[in-house]
């Protein structure tokens, strides 16, 4: 082995602590970006091959009743690969225990062999029997959750009729990855299910004998998709139709597409914020560690090293730091991803996920933390290859610190001489102490801008269950019913307040932006379900146009003042022209408001509503649900308590988990940095610290002359690291964020606070190990000159 490599190691041993360290911070932010890139390829994989092998539908053409014999002539159409009708409707399962019955959506299947297009996974028992219509499959994640297995036996109403079921098994499909009862855009297992049927059986249930309600199609290879829509929407029309819809406005498809682009998004915006974070902190040490060489730079050379062998001497330092630290982070991303595909094939419900390694991530982890480390010491090397041997063994030339002699001046009647020592180092090396109150600033930015998240979670879920919809129970009828029903309700005892609704299901555009979503119809006044403004002041709705969510006005790139198509897709279908009168701040999916009156003269029906919102008295809560069960009216009922827990279950699992993640590797590197800033201030003075010992100072005294250091550093870092992160939440929550759920950044003091705190424990924490190792040193092997 040559002197140098023996060096290398001696080199790399004596620094293992701070190597260490710096090693950890480069592989958290590897970790980060190799786990984050391998579940998006991973979830994206699996999606697309669960779809294939389950055969997805490409559209989906709802209808109110069309003859089976309309299936010949869709086929027809250019493009179309298969066809397949079905019926399907609204149901409500009694469950055990329960006062409210459990919205459920019934789907029929071939009464012989399996669907041709949105076939379903079988997970327990078997397909319902030929000529068996009380045979039943369950949704498998709706069995679980009330503990349902085959064999047992299941109460639903169908089309107002009360049946009794065998269940025969459970399954998963593609169809149903994300399920939610009508009108609702939570996902919550126990209060939605799924149940497969025979064609035949469904039929008869909702006299669909020889018609169907719904077309499935699957296209070709190039097929060409907006003209098939049009197609199957002037096909459908005489019978119905409520317009075609591509795969991609399926709700449970937009669902997982959207969680995905936000771990996409996540994956691409936050984790080179990390490693850039990383590779600045890599930067300073790596630069201080080659300048503390000098010395012995000078003498190689004087041996007759050539710049070329003490640069590769040097850089296999600097790249044994940083290959280390991006290889320990790709393998802690491997574990950390397998760790996390169980916990993602349970939300997702997908029936297999394997973890998928990305290469791209691998090259570009080690690379970021390569060229760092690289550019670190390259500035350096680069200053001291230029000296020659005599000069380079010589000590740096002492700054002139002549200036600051009238502040030392000044000050010296008040401090003592430990606290002068502080402040000089500040004053005289001002260039080091900023990029070390940089990188703490750094650091601290991280810590702020995940706690933030934390509260822009929290501040979603009260602004939405609080603010903008204040009541306790929502209703939803079976279609748009008259106003009379309204006091139906309102005479039910217990009941405080009734406010009316109607959402009807439409495609707003905007020249080449569209989004299908739901026009919601809300009365003027209302309070219980209400759009709000930045303020959190309730918008008055005008009498004509449409109040936009923000959201939905970012998709539609639309301002105030602006003119929508809105193409409405519920009885007439009109298409619409409506202004748009005001932005309102909804963090709970993307919706279009009118007020109530100006949506039902535009729709041609007067007094009609879908639903309401109630507030109850508790008191009265069971005998209200028992009559509104009674009521052949309604449809569903949905309790606003049970959809806020959703919403939580929701917001952490899935993508709102990896904000933990997050969070908690933005801490470790907060404390690697802070951790550095002690151990580089350490290095660089070890030989003036034994010194101050020798002459007499006490440990404490010597401690103190190296942590005050760190304490000002830390302390000027806190409001420039708060600042840094205020602006870098805004970046991180657009990640997190999707069309279900918008997750706000702002001022959060409590958040600053924490941040802060963090980085202080971490300061302190720092300064007790680097101190330890203050106390233990030698002061006569430090005191020795190196040779």
């Amino acid at each position: 082995m040559s002197p140098l490599n023996r060096k290398l190691l001696r080199d790399l041993w004596r620094i293992k602590g701070q190597a260490t360290a710096i090693g950890v911070v480069i592989g958290v932010g590897v970790m980060l970006l190799v786990m984050m890139t391998g579940l998006t390829a991973s979830l994206t994989e699996t999606r697309d091959a669960y779809y294939d092998r389950y055969r997805l539908a490409d559209i989906f053409a709802p209808a109110s009743r069309a003859p089976e014999r309309l299936t010949t002539r869709l086929a027809g159409i250019p493009g179309v690969a298969a066809v397949q009708s079905r019926v399907q409707g609204r149901a409500l399962i009694d469950i055990p225990g329960q006062v409210l019955p459990v919205q459920a959506q019934a789907v029929s299947l071939p009464d012989r062999g399996r669907p041709a297009i949105n076939d379903v996974y079988l997970t327990d028992g078997r397909l319902p029997a030929s000529g068996r219509p009380d045979e039943i499959l369950l949704l498998q994640s709706f069995a679980l959750a009330h503990d349902l297995h085959p064999g047992d036996q299941l109460n639903a109403t169908m089309n107002g009729a009360r049946r009794s079921f065998d269940v025969v098994g459970l399954a998963q499909s593609p169809e149903f990855l994300y399920t939610t009862a009508p009108g609702e855009l939570i996902p919550d297992d126990a209060r939605f299910g799924v149940i497969w049927m025979s064609r035949s059986g469904l039929a008869a249930a909702y006299d669909m004998n020889g018609a169907f309600n719904e077309v499935l199609l699957s296209l070709t290879r190039g097929a060409n998709l907006e003209a098939t829509l049009t197609a199957v929407d002037r096909l459908l029309a005489p019978y119905g139709g409520f317009g075609a819809y591509a795969r991609a406005d399926q709700t449970s498809n937009r669902f997982v597409t959207e969680e995905i682009s936000g771990l996409v998004a996540a994956a691409i915006g936050v984790p080179p914020i990390f490693l850039l974070v990383a590779a600045f902190l890599l930067y300073i040490v790596i630069g201080r560690i080659v300048q503390s060489e000098r010395g012995q730079i000078g003498l190689m050379k004087a041996f007759g090293y050539t710049d070329g062998e003490l640069g590769a001497h040097y850089s296999k330092l600097i790249l044994a730091i940083a290959l280390g630290g991006a290889l320990a982070g790709c393998l802690a991303g491997i574990a950390a991803g397998r760790a996390l595909v169980g916990i993602y094939t349970d939300y997702f419900k997908f029936p297999f996920l394997v973890f998928q390694l990305e290469p791209s991530s691998f090259l570009l982890g080690i690379a970021v933390s390569l060229l760092a480390a690289s550019a670190g010491g390259f500035m350096v090397l680069r200053q001291v290859f230029g000296l020659l041997p005599a000069a380079a063994m010589r000590p740096p030339t002492p700054p002139d610190f002549s200036r600051a002699g009238h502040l030392s001046g000044a000050l010296g009647r008040f401090l003592d001489q430990p606290s002068r020592m502080v402040l000089r180092r500040i004053i005289r090396q001002p260039g080091r102490m900023a990029a070390s109150m940089l990188g703490i600033a750094l650091g601290m930015a991280l810590s702020v801008a995940m706690i933030t998240i934390y509260a822009g979670f929290d501040r979603t879920i009260d602004l939405s269950f609080s603010v903008v919809d204040r009541s306790d129970v929502r209703v939803g009828f079976t279609h748009p019913v008259s106003t009379k029903t309204l006091f139906e309700l309102d005479r039910l005892p217990g009941v405080v307040r009734v406010e009316a609704t109607r959402t009807v299901p439409a495609v707003m555009s905007n020249g080449l932006h569209t989004y299908r979503g739901g026009l919601i119809g809300i009365p003027a006044g209302a309070e219980l379900s209400r759009a709000i403004d930045r303020e959190l002041k309730p918008i008055l709705l005008p009498p004509r146009g449409v109040v936009l969510s923000s959201a939905l006005a970012r998709i539609l790139d639309v301002e105030i003042g602006d003119v929508l198509d809105v193409d409405v897709r519920e009885g007439r279908q009109p298409v619409l022209q409506l202004a748009v009168a005001g932005i309102a701040e909804t963090l709970l999916g993307s919706p279009a408001f009118m007020s109530l009156e100006g949506m039902n003269r535009a729709l041609g029906d007067t007094r009609r509503v879908s639903g309401a919102y109630l507030m109850i008295d508790q008191a009265y809560a069971d005998d209200i649900y028992m009559a509104l069960q009674n009521m052949p009216t309604v449809a569903g009922v949905s309790l606003k308590s049970q959809a806020r827990d959703a919403f939580v279950t929701l917001m952490n699992t899935g993508a709102g988990a990896i904000r933990y993640v997050m969070g908690a590797i933005a801490f470790i590197i907060t404390f690697g940095i802070v951790y550095n800033a002690a151990r580089i201030a350490y290095a660089e003075r070890a030989r003036d610290l034994a010194s101050l010992r020798v002459i007499g100072f006490t440990r404490a005294e010597t401690a103190f002359v190296l942590l005050g250091e760190l304490a000002v550093v830390t302390l000027v870092a806190l409001p420039v690291g708060a600042v840094l992160g205020y602006y870098l939440s805004f970046g991180i929550a657009a990640g997190f964020s999707t069309d279900l759920y918008q997750i706000t950044a702002i001022f959060d003091g409590p958040s600053h606070g924490q941040a802060a705190l963090v980085v202080m424990v971490a300061a302190i924490v720092s300064g007790l190990l680097v101190k330890r190792d203050l106390d233990r040193s030698d002061l006569i092997e430090v005191l020795k000159t190196r040779e």
